[in-house]
């Protein structure tokens, strides 16, 4: 394949994979407010983009994640709130770029076997950044066992789902090519 065929097949690549997580985070945001399951999303990211391209993608989705919190969930427009935010755009960063250092470090494996391993590791870097927050914010009730592992079964759930969704458009008259997980060379 030439250059520019490579170069239109990443740009598919991005375009997918950003419109089904700003879909998703769309529905999870009016759904669950608060308890958007961004490590799925960065998950699924870092799984199909380049780096750069992922930390993008959720950029992006946590800015609408954002807007509906603010704009219709009429969420307190106040010092926490936006610190809350801020702190969840932090989190989502950084778990992005742990899963994508995930997908390149076991790029050998079957992309089957990296997701679960991922979100396992990609919920626990979020949960920690999002508990460190706390002392200064508050909302240590929030990391009750009961409360973390409801929103760990939302973000499986939300994976699998991403991960389905994401391989059936892909294989729609071969939309986008099929990349190993980690395949920064693109």
């Amino acid at each position: 394949m030439s250059t520019q065929a490579n170069s239109v097949q990443d740009r598919r690549s991005v375009w997918l994979c950003t419109i089904l997580l700003v879909a998703a985070c769309v529905s999870a945001s009016l759904v669950f407010a608060c308890a958007t399951p961004f490590a799925a999303f960065a998950v699924l990211a870092a799984a199909v983009l380049p780096l750069r391209p992922a930390l993008i993608t959720i950029g992006l989705v946590w800015a609408v994640n954002q807007v509906i919190g603010f704009g219709i969930l009429d969420y307190p427009r106040d010092f926490n709130a936006a610190a809350w935010g801020l702190g969840i755009g932090l989190a989502a960063l950084v778990t992005t770029a742990a899963a994508a250092g995930i997908f390149s470090r076991f790029a050998r494996w079957s992309s089957l076997a990296v997701y679960p391993f991922a979100l396992v590791a990609c919920f626990a870097i979020y949960e920690i950044v999002m508990l460190a927050m706390t002392p200064m914010l508050g909302g240590i009730e929030s990391f009750s066992l009961e409360i973390v592992g409801h929103l760990a079964f939302v973000n499986a759930v939300w994976l699998a789902g991403l991960v389905v969704a994401y391989e059936l458009v892909r294989r729609v008259d071969g939309l986008v090519p099929r990349h190993a997980p980690g395949d920064r060379s693109r």
